[in-house]
């Protein structure tokens, strides 16, 4: 009978008695069990290169990237888009994560919610999706109605699909162009897919949204160039990468530059390093589609 059971519902034989181990046991146990996570993830690593090239294909010809998924799959699609913008310097529009149930499902479960296909679908229109956006459905145990039906709507569209799963030949792969399946095995408490496969969710969706951002130019070497200085913590880091790319000791100095460029680091690291008009850098990072590293290299040849 266990073997008719998808993965993410299966009894993990590491586990059946750890509610009888002490409070450093079933922390050793857990730890055990997630190092699993991390080879898991990079076996699918080739999947997910092609799922990045056609997200970043959608993004860089004005398309959105759509998260879409229920219980804790809905939310690391919410969270990794959330943070995007303050991160990258993207407006929220452009990754957008979607839910089953609707806001109130972030924080309480919504009965139901994720069994209509339906709704999948009518969540979708909401947000107007078209054929210029992709949609990446989230669905840990491979088999959501919510997710298929958002994938379905999808697919009618014209939009390229991306599904991620935690299972074997998963019933979301078959509505997906970019199926992923991460297999992290049966989880520590039976079906908690917050646990293993929520791990590896959330290490996919991070390598998702940063590798396609650093492909659009939203990083110079590993620094956050495009970072939005929205408070103080981020008007520090701001500063840091400014003076970490520039050379410049003065703090007062750089403060200054980045206050006439209005705290756009790449305008004050292109400034500074080319000795170029604001006006000039701004237009030179235009044509070269915000790549720093690329319009110094157009500087330099000119």
């Amino acid at each position: 009978m266990q073997n008719n059971l998808s993965t993410t519902e299966q009894q993990n034989p590491n586990t059946i008695n750890i509610d009888e181990k002490s409070t450093f046991e079933i922390l050793e146990t857990i730890n055990k069990e997630d190092q699993i996570v991390p080879h898991a993830v990079s076996l699918i690593l080739p999947q997910l290169a092609n799922a990045i090239d056609c997200i970043y294909n959608v993004l860089s010809k004005g398309g959105r990237l759509i998260y879409i998924g229920a219980g804790t799959s809905g939310r690391m699609g919410i969270l990794d888009a959330s943070e995007c913008p303050p991160t990258f310097g993207v407006p929220p529009t452009l990754i957008q994560g979607v839910i089953a149930g609707g806001p109130i499902a972030l924080t309480h479960a919504v009965e139901g919610a994720e069994d209509s296909k339906d709704m999948g679908k009518d969540d979708l229109v909401k947000i107007k999706l078209d054929s210029h956006d992709v949609v990446c459905g989230i669905a840990t145990s491979g088999q959501t109605p919510y997710v298929i039906g958002g994938l379905c709507y999808a697919g009618l569209t014209g939009c390229p699909t991306i599904s991620i799963s935690c299972v074997k030949n998963a019933e979301v792969s078959k509505y997906s162009d970019y199926p992923i399946e991460c297999i992290v095995g049966p989880e520590v408490i039976t079906g908690s897919t917050r646990m293993k496969a929520g791990t590896a969710t959330k290490l996919i969706l991070n390598m998702i949204t940063t590798t396609v951002m650093i492909k659009m130019g939203k990083i110079y070497g590993n620094l956050m160039i495009d970072v939005q200085p929205t408070n103080n913590k981020l008007k520090k880091r701001a500063l840091r990468i400014v003076k970490e790319v520039t050379g410049i000791e003065d703090e007062k100095k750089v403060e200054d530059l980045l206050n006439e460029c209005n705290y756009n680091v790449k305008i004050a690291i292109l400034k500074e390093l080319t000795g170029k008009t604001i006006k000039e850098c701004e237009e030179e990072l235009e044509k070269n589609k915000g790549h720093v590293r690329k319009t110094i290299k157009s500087f330099m040849k000119k």
